[in-house]
This record gives C-alpha cells, sequence and structure tokens, in this order.
C-alpha cells in the first residue's frame, strides 16, 4: 500500500503543476496538492524513503 500512496502523490504533484502553469482549475488544483502533500508526509512518519 505504500507504493500505491507514492504513486498517487507523485500523480497529484504532477496534476497540480499542470494546472498551476496551464489551466485555471481554482481550488481542486491545490486540494490535490494538499493531498499529495500529506500523502508524503504520512510515508515520511512510516519511516519509509519518499525517493
Amino acid at each position: 500500500m505504500g507504493n500505491l500512496l507514492y504513486f498517487i502523490a507523485v500523480i497529484l504533484i504532477i496534476a497540480w503543476a499542470i494546472g498551476f502553469v496551464g489551466y485555471s482549475a481554482g481550488g481542486l488544483i491545490h486540494l490535490l496538492l494538499v493531498i499529495a502533500v500529506v500523502a508524503i508526509i504520512i510515508r515520511l512518519l512510516q519511516g519509509r524513503k519518499v525517493f
């Protein structure tokens, strides 16, 4: 399940970057970024490497 959280976090960060640069999706993109950061923090707290 840890790999899945990491994969989702990466996908969300990429989606946020694309939305931030190219599209105007409003608060949804920033919500995705927050979810990605939370997933990375959870992974760090579990003692696993992020990258």
